[in-house]
């Protein structure tokens, strides 16, 4: 596959939002341990802002900023504050209803680029950058065209930053406050954001 259309991102949101409600006692389970046992609703409120301002898109940078607003002004907390800002920062390098492998990077690193002005929290503080990072990262050092392909690599980039996190020492939030008793279970914003992004993957193979 050569080009993610308009119609095809909003689905994968859809799907995304869809394996995101499955896991959402998991992920409040997981948050429960070192943090306010919310996450879980608090993902699923903000990604149902996000389709929900999507619905009515016809192009990608209008759609995107109508997102990133949209999550930040339903929904409250950490975790839309990031994904509003990764959304707000995807539109600032998406224009018109089709992007190829090269634009796709492109979108993707601008929304990392955004989140990371938001927070210090980087690769190894046990946080979603454990899976953020290494998704984008992955994006920019594949060499193919395939979008399936890109995808893919994202995706499974995620899923071992997400992974590698039941192994750290929280080092942001209320977490850090556990010190050593955080290590031994995956980080819930990692683990949703692995989801997130494992749809998106899923999504467009079908």
């Amino acid at each position: 596959m050569e080009f993610l259309t308009i119609d095809l991102f909003k689905a994968m949101l859809r799907q995304a939002l869809d394996e995101i409600k499955k896991r959402e006692d998991e992920f409040s389970q997981l948050d429960a341990v070192i943090g306010d046992a919310d996450h879980g609703t608090a993902i699923v409120t903000a990604l149902s802002a996000a389709v929900k301002a999507a619905e009515k898109g016809a192009e990608f940078k209008s759609m995107l900023n109508d997102m990133g607003f949209g999550v930040m002004l339903e929904t409250s907390g950490s975790t839309s504050t990031l994904l509003g800002a990764l959304f707000l920062g995807m539109a600032d390098y998406a224009s018109g209803i089709a992007l190829d492998a090269a634009g796709i990077k492109t979108m993707f690193s601008g929304g990392l680029a955004n989140v990371m002005k938001q927070t210090q929290a980087r690769i190894g503080d046990k946080t979603m950058m454990d899976a953020l990072i290494p998704a984008v990262e992955a994006m920019q050092t594949f060499t193919s065209g395939d979008v399936r392909e890109l995808f893919k690599a994202a995706a499974m980039a995620a899923r071992q930053g997400a992974e590698q996190t039941i192994n750290m020492k929280a080092n942001y939030g209320r977490a850090r406050n556990y010190g050593e008793r955080s290590i031994g279970y995956a980080d819930s914003g990692a683990s949703s954001w692995s989801c997130m992004i494992n749809a998106f993957a899923e999504c467009i193979i079908k």
